[in-house]
């Protein structure tokens, strides 16, 4: 592997030095003043549109930037390269997608899980609609951005930066353009699965542009609005957790000894999604000395998915109905159960249904002041976020009971493992909801809300001459006040007073066919109809272990700082950056209750408040040194933090003691967290053609000096909850430190990576490649932490300790593209190596899986009619998104221990746009 990532260096800085040199040749060629003059005044008039536009306009954000930084501009107004920026963003060096529901979501920088970066919106944090503090980028339609930057080195004036990264979506400026400007786009969409279960697989993406300004350029409006409904189409095997090493006669027809899941299903998930967009941007410029700025924000979505799936359970558990025997068992050479036959299973079949609404609401008004030499800018910020959800599931078993199954079994990686049962169960009149071996349902009500209120105020002043280095100073305070909360009813659903009855014909939406996993086919129904006709749901958030999953938590966080830019030479070197500082004061704090089963009936749920406060102080620098031929060396060092998850710092907990023991122990958030913190370097070798393209070589290196880990540890000191506590007759003294599971500060580790980069139009080699080029990338990342896994028996990353969650170490992403005479095609790869990432389980918690590394292809081709044509400013497009129909695949410590195979199809999109 080192010697891969020498020999590609060596590739990158041999190309970069050619291409040096070629540009300098060309540089010192004579030319009369006279044919000097002419060549400029031909460039100012030489127009870019299309992909070379977006390509040319991030090119110039990343060689301008005193930072170190990637940026994706929209090649025109409404129009980003990608369905959703998170699939942009994925295709810039050092940053990789996890795929959610078939789509790109969350975004890991530099090799690390999404909690290290920060996402803000013209500058301003945003807040989430998860149960963290990383952004789901798919709830951003990207018409309604026009550029992406994203900061992998930080400054001091860059408030709510992350460890890995701040990633800072920006929408239009209507004062920067010439004159009003419009545009529509409409893509009808479909879906290569096909229609399933009452859901089709054709949607649609509309989006509205509109800019302008009035004659005396004081005043400038923008609007845009995006729609899309997105169809949800999934074909999906997956095994129970843990796999685990079984014990003597745990199973049957199967060795002690053998890792064995406990169960496998197979589901169609149909639905769709809808998400509308809106945001709008106001300039109000009287003069030169004040500028005003007002961004609106408003996005809502809306999720309804049924999963109807077969399910076997095959361990010891069938409702008292019979005992399993496996016979012909298939183990492989590394102990695993790879087959076989399970014998007296009660399968069942299930309807799961999700329904999901979010909301998301940002406002923001900048004002920017000259006062004499100095610059002032006052920013007030709010944004808030709503996340509803219904979660249901209906059980249906074939009756009279027992109707015992023989289903044969054949594990697989790299495709989806098979079930082949005895029984047909495509007749819904045979199937009953009833009290099956898994109850007659469950469901819950989970809900999020996020708010974010946020005031800055700074001022940039010149510097005095004698500080030479120094263009002018920085300074400022921005005050952040959030305040999160979720809460997650859950209860049984339970029959009504109707019975063991099957689901009416009239709820039926048809057969759905899961022949990819060997089962056939299956019914598949209304799920909250057939709740609402023959079940009862009460929902509660008052037992044990509901306890934990409520919670509000509150930050108050004042950041101070003090950046220097720096414009000078150093020698014959021109120099500039910054040097700064930040202070960090963090006010953090939770309320929630707690489960305190020392208390008698009635009285166990306690009311806690805990917290602390911390300050962190942060400097940081930036150079960028300029060299002959257009090149340009970056050096970075700065001390960094990333505030801990919002969900780890909940203080709701359970407690209890043993009474055989008197050893007290629990489990929940902890409040008193500190952030991750880091030392970080980066280098950079940049060398440009102007703004048409670039080759670049970076290597970052950061030292965790801190680590959060969930972990269970002894001595923790519980006598706060024991002050009321009596030991019963007969029990031992209880004590007062015992074992308790929770996130903790820990040792961190060294992360180190290489990336190298390349956007070249083949025009640069010759005239006969015009219109031909390449955007390419690789990135190569180590690191020496190992974090122990969960304390959690559902765990599937084993009981030694793991890599960081979200790290791969190769990933590569490679565009090819076509532009000429108003023609684009182009095809984009990305590719990432295998890493473990972040799932929400069943019960919605976080679990850690191992996923395999994914290849996803997407393809794209257009036409512009030219100006002067009828149809001038009309483009055409179609794009294929997942064209190879990459699965998404997940295992428990090694591949032949499979967990989940998801197949989510291709998705077509055709569609025209239209710019006037």
């Amino acid at each position: 592997m080192l010697q891969l990532k020498r020999n590609l260096l060596s590739v990158a800085l041999a190309s970069a030095v050619t291409l040096t040199a070629t540009g300098v040749q060309a540089q010192t060629a004579e030319t009369t003043p006279e044919e000097q003059s002419q060549q400029a005044t031909e460039l100012d008039t030489v127009v870019v549109t299309g992909i070379r536009r977006g390509i040319e306009s991030a090119i110039s954000v990343k060689r301008e930037s005193s930072s170190i930084v990637e940026a994706i501009s929209a090649e025109d107004i409404g129009k980003l390269p990608d369905v959703s920026i998170a699939e942009s963003l994925a295709r810039l060096p050092g940053l990789a997608a996890q795929r959610v529901a078939g789509r790109a979501q969350v975004i890991s920088v530099r090799g690390l899980s999404p909690d290290f970066s920060t996402t803000l919106l013209n500058g301003r944090e945003m807040v989430s609609t998860g149960d963290n503090r990383s952004v789901e980028f798919d709830q951003y339609p990207s018409e309604l951005v026009s550029g992406v930057t994203v900061y992998k080195t930080p400054d001091a004036s860059l408030v709510g930066q992350g460890l890995s990264g701040t990633i800072d979506m920006q929408t239009v400026r209507p004062l920067s353009f010439d004159g009003p400007v419009g545009a529509i786009g409409f893509r009808g969409q479909r879906n290569s699965l096909g229609a399933a279960a009452d859901a089709s697989a054709y949607g649609e993406r509309i989006n509205a542009s509109y800019i302008t300004q009035n004659q005396a350029r004081t005043f400038g409006f923008s609007i845009g609005y995006s729609h899309s409904t997105t169809p949800i189409q999934e074909n999906q095997v997956g095994l129970y957790e843990p796999w685990q090493a079984i014990g003597e006669g745990w199973r049957p027809g199967v060795p002690a000894g053998t890792f064995y899941s406990d169960g496998i299903k197979a589901l169609r998930r149909t639905g769709e999604t809808k998400r509308d967009g809106i945001m709008a941007t106001l300039q109000f410029r009287p003069s030169n000395a004040w500028t005003s700025t007002l961004d609106l924000f408003h996005s809502e979505a809306e999720q309804v998915s049924t999963a109807n799936q077969f399910e076997v359970h095959i361990g010891n558990y069938n409702g008292g109905y019979g005992d399993l025997a496996v016979t012909n068992p298939v183990i492989n050479g590394s102990n695993t159960f790879t087959g076989g036959t399970a014998n007296n299973v009660y399968p069942l079949v299930r309807g799961m249904y999700n329904y999901r609404e979010d909301e998301i609401n940002a406002f923001g008004w900048n004002n920017e002041f000259n006062v004499g030499m100095a610059r002032i800018v006052a920013d007030v910020s709010w944004s808030k976020t709503k996340r509803d959800e219904i979660n249901l599931e209906n059980n249906t078993q074939l009756l009279p009971a027992p109707q015992l199954d023989s289903v044969d079994l054949s594990f697989r990686s790299g495709g989806f493992s098979q079930l082949n049962p005895g029984f047909d169960y495509s007749n819904p009149e045979s199937l009953y909801l009833a009290n099956t071996i898994y109850g007659s349902g469950y469901g819950k009500t989970p809900k999020v809300e996020d708010e974010l209120k946020a005031f800055k105020l700074a001022a940039s002043l010149p510097a005095p001459e004698m500080l030479g280095w120094f263009a002018d100073f920085d300074v400022g305070v921005n005050y952040a006040d959030r305040h999160k909360l979720k809460r997650q009813p859950e209860g049984n659903i339970n029959l009504g007073s109707q019975g063991v009855t099957a689901i009416g014909s009239d709820l039926q939406y048809g057969l759905v066919d899961l022949g990819f996993a060997g089962v056939g086919y299956i019914p598949s129904w209304n799920v909250p109809a057939a709740v609402a006709r023959y079940m009862t749901f009460n929902p509660v958030d008052n037992l044990s272990y509901l306890i934990p999953k409520a919670w509000d938590v509150n930050e108050e966080i004042t950041t101070g700082f003090v950046r220097a830019n720096i414009d000078t030479e150093w020698g014959s070197v021109p120099v500039r950056g910054n040097i700064g500082v930040q202070v960090q004061h963090v006010d953090q704090s939770s309320t929630s209750r707690y489960w305190d089963s020392t208390q008698p009936e009635g009285s166990n749920i306690q009311p806690i408040e805990r917290g602390k406060t911390y300050t962190d102080v942060l400097p940081s620098m930036n150079l960028a040194f300029s060299l002959p031929a257009d090149q340009t060396l970056r050096v970075g060092l700065a001390e960094q933090v990333a505030r801990p998850r919002v969900d780890e710092l909940r203080a709701s907990l359970e407690f209890g003691v043993n009474t055989a023991t008197g050893e007290p122990g629990g489990s929940g958030g902890n409040p008193e967290l500190d952030p991750w913190r880091a030392y970080a370097f980066d280098i950079s070798y940049e060398k440009y053609f102007g703004t048409k393209a670039y080759v670049s070589a970076a290597f970052f290196y950061k030292d965790l000096r801190t680590y959060i880990f969930t972990e269970a540890r002894d001595g923790y000191d519980f006598s706060d909850f024991l002050v009321d506590y009596v030991p019963g007759p007969g029990e031992p003294p209880t004590q007062t430190t015992g074992r308790f599971t929770s996130p903790f500060n820990g040792e961190g580790g060294t992360l180190k990576g290489l990336e190298l980069t390349a956007s070249i139009p083949f025009d640069l080699f010759s005239e006969t490649l015009a219109g031909f080029g390449i955007i390419a990338s690789a990135g190569f990342n180590d690191s020496d932490i190992t974090i122990p896994p969960p304390p959690n028996a559902q765990s599937s990353v084993g009981s030694e300790n793991i890599t960081l969650p979200g790290l791969s170490e190769r990933v590569y992403n490679l565009t090819a593209y076509y532009e000429r005479n108003g023609f684009e095609a182009r095809v984009s790869q990305r590719r990432r190596s295998d890493y473990i990432g972040e799932i929400g389980n069943f019960d919605g918690d976080r679990t850690l899986r191992y996923v395999v590394g994914e290849d996803i292809t997407d393809a794209q081709v257009s036409y512009s009619f030219p100006d002067g044509h009828a149809l001038s400013g009309l483009s055409v497009l179609f794009q294929v998104s997942n064209l190879t129909n990459e699965a998404y695949e997940t295992y428990a410590g090694t591949k032949d221990r499979p967990l989940e195979y998801i197949e989510w199809g291709r998705t077509y999109l055709l569609g025209v746009n239209y710019r006037f």
